[in-house]
């Protein structure tokens, strides 16, 4: 279906006081931001306007019932001034899983992808073109809906907004692997990206932060026992000459950049296997000199190395290889993203 969208430009652009050669992650945001509300039982008045502050009553139930999502995206250009997606709508269909569990209305895929492109094309000189950087795009679903009583709202608003970002981790990264605390139970939201699944991160990662730790490896929920996810990301383990991940489930979520390594490093040669890997096994293979590499995988960062993992108060280092498959992956998907290389997957999808 066509989607009409109203263009309301902004009267001054804020882009000449930003330095894009020094570009921190997700502060600094463009002049436009898309929205469009859910009201009476369906999705209206698709409309770009200048990025701004959010009017809401306090009765809302964003506030008291915490119905909200979100999804992680980067739009980049090429040499060419060429602007380009990286599976997006796989990014849709994803927000629409997590809306469903969340009891929020699904957005058509027609009006999630005019609104991008339609954002992107009066944006388009908020697109950096450095190396490392990309535009981050940020598409978000909240109750604005009002009452007290716990129920879903009637009333939801649907937005992008976008940020232009540097790399979102420098440097090498130091993790724990958590005992305690879990990010996600069976029957729970965990594969949704639900904000309060964020939110209820904060904490146990401040007190590995406190230990001198960037983040947390988190485990299963029931023994402690199983590695899941590292951070906000997926995460893979190499063993040998193996590539291992954690298999998806109501607790893990289904990673875009996680199903692209697995698809890419298949194709390269590299055994990948989705399977449970306990702690255990993680420090025996650091312990007996098989563990090569570990590194977190996700739409901010691509792919981030881990540098040293601690557990039961004990650090272990990974070994520095002059050729490792984090780098590998990294350079061929961040390849197809920029336009510098071959898009056998057709995962590569050109807006402007």
């Amino acid at each position: 279906m066509a989607v009409n969208i109203k263009i309301q430009p902004i009267e001054t652009s804020k882009i000449d006081a930003v330095d894009f050669n020094n570009l921190s992650f997700g502060s600094v945001f463009s002049d436009h931001m898309f929205e469009c509300d859910y009201v009476n039982g369906s999705w209206q008045n698709p409309t770009v306007k200048p990025y701004g502050p959010i009017t809401l009553n306090p009765s809302a139930k964003i506030f008291h019932y915490g119905q909200s999502i979100f999804e992680g995206m980067k739009a980049y250009k090429d040499k060419d001034g060429g602007v380009f997606l990286f599976r997006p709508t796989d990014n849709c269909n994803r927000l629409n899983i997590s809306a469903k569990r969340m009891m929020i209305p699904e957005v058509p895929e027609e009006i999630f992808m005019a609104g991008l492109k339609n954002l992107l094309e009066i944006d388009n000189n908020w697109i950096p073109n450095t190396e490392g950087s990309s535009l981050y795009i940020r598409p978000f679903i909240f109750a604005s809906g009002e009452g007290f009583h716990a129920s879903p709202a009637d009333s939801y608003k649907f937005i992008i907004a976008t940020a232009p970002s540097g790399a979102y981790f420098s440097g090498k990264v130091k993790v724990l692997i958590e005992e305690k605390y879990a990010r996600a139970a069976n029957g729970g939201v965990g594969f949704a990206k639900a904000g309060g699944n964020y939110a209820a991160q904060f904490y146990p990662t401040q007190l590995a932060v406190e230990k001198g730790y960037h983040q947390v490896i988190w485990t299963d929920d029931n023994t402690h026992e199983y590695i899941e996810e590292a951070g906000a990301m997926n995460i893979f383990i190499r063993i040998n000459d193996t590539l291992i991940t954690s298999p998806t489930s109501d607790r893990i979520l289904d990673g875009i950049t996680r199903k692209s390594i697995i698809q890419i490093a298949k194709d390269k040669g590299i055994e990948v296997k989705e399977r449970k890997i306990s702690v255990h096994e993680v420090v025996e293979a650091a312990k007996d000199g098989t563990l090569k590499e570990m590194f977190g995988a996700g739409t901010a960062a691509v792919v981030s190395p881990i540098a040293t993992f601690g557990y039961q108060g004990t650090d272990y280092d990974l070994p520095e290889l002059s050729e490792t498959y984090a780098s590998l992956l990294k350079k061929r998907i961040t390849g197809i993203q920029t336009n510098k290389t071959d898009d056998p997957y057709d995962w590569r999808v050109k807006v402007l």
